[in-house]
């Protein structure tokens, strides 16, 4: 992942990240998973299953939601015959310390790490798949990177290559020592080595997070086997709901077979 060091320390990472402590117990099917990814610093995780020799999605989820909001988004996922494991951020949720751009790749390294020595722990013994939302989108593009071999595929929603894209597009201020156009292209040199299957989900409407950047993670990842859905009228918070049936039997058949 690129350095985002001057971005880390400026003002504008107070527009990229929306950390919140809210944390619900775990009900029914789940287990919490508590990653230690720094000296006194840990990032909780959730798993919510019902077979485990069903595939499971390690999911990184948007810049303001936390792991108890998938309590009942999960539902939908485990209706398709999907486990779904949930990561938070640093600050998020159940989670210590404090968020930046920098320790996303790290972190999620080290949860990929304790996600399969957990799963293997309690035999689970389907297929790991790998996905990110919106701001997720970063942390799943590093694990499809550095360990392809270990998921049956990609699914970006809402996403993009790089975040300074977004910043851009949405006219915040930028700090001195960063050059967008550098960090654009390492980020799409990334992109361009992922071979593994891809899924790419977007919202026609999304005011936030443009199609335009879709269509570029489309074009320019390396996979063989990719397919982009572009969910018509939805926007970036209501693509799910917008296009329900056509969401979930994107995820299925890609996931499921």
């Amino acid at each position: 992942m690129p350095d985002y060091s001057a971005i880390d320390n400026s003002q504008l990472i107070n527009f990229i990240f929306y950390p919140r402590d809210d944390f619900s117990d775990c009900q029914g099917n789940c287990f919490d998973i508590s990653v230690p990814v720094a000296k006194d610093v840990e990032v909780s995780c959730r798993l919510y299953y019902r077979d485990q020799a069903w595939p499971t999605i390690l999911y990184f989820h948007g810049n303001g939601e936390v792991v108890s909001d998938y309590d009942g988004i999960s539902m939908l996922y485990l209706k398709e015959g999907i486990n779904l494991l949930v990561a938070d951020y640093r600050g998020y949720g159940a989670s210590t310390g404090l968020p930046a751009l920098n320790n996303l790749a790290p972190d999620a390294n080290a949860i990929l790490a304790a996600v399969r020595e957990e799963l293997a722990r309690r035999d689970f013994s389907g297929r790991l798949w790998i996905m990110g939302r919106s701001l997720g989108s970063l942390s799943a593009i590093e694990l499809a990177l550095r360990h392809g071999d270990t998921f049956g595929g990609l699914i970006i929603e809402s996403g993009f290559a790089s975040i300074l894209s977004i910043t851009l597009h949405l006219g915040l201020p930028m700090p001195e020592g960063i050059d967008p156009g550098v960090i654009l292209e390492e980020s799409l040199a990334m992109v361009r080595q992922i071979t593994i299957p891809a899924l790419i989900i977007h919202g026609e409407q999304d005011n936030l997070v443009p199609v335009g950047e879709a269509h570029q993670l489309h074009e320019q990842i390396g996979s063989s086997q990719k397919e982009l859905l572009v969910i018509p009228e939805a926007d970036h918070n209501d693509i799910m709901f917008t296009g329900i049936e056509r969401y979930f039997e994107a995820i299925k058949r890609f996931v499921v077979h």
